[in-house]
């Protein structure tokens, strides 16, 4: 399963809307590199979000980035 890189506004409305894909990886190592520099290129007001998502294909990847997920409760226990 590929490895997908995102970016998008940091706003619950925005996300909903638009998904930017910047690129396609096989590997992890890969994928993460290149949204490393990707954030490391954003300017200081930048606040859009870059994340790397594992999926199927790029429908399921986007369909996970859209999902409503409930904040973990770190426990202190790992």
């Amino acid at each position: 399963m590929p490895y997908y890189v995102y970016k998008y506004e940091n706003t619950e409305l925005a996300r909903l809307k638009a998904l930017n894909l910047l690129d396609q990886f096989d590997a992890f190592k890969d994928a993460s590199k290149f949204a490393k520099e990707k954030r490391a290129e954003q300017s200081d007001d930048d606040a859009d979000i870059i994340k790397v998502i594992f999926a199927n294909n790029q429908l399921e990847s986007e369909e996970l980035l859209r999902e409503k997920r409930e904040p973990q409760l770190k426990t202190g226990e790992d």
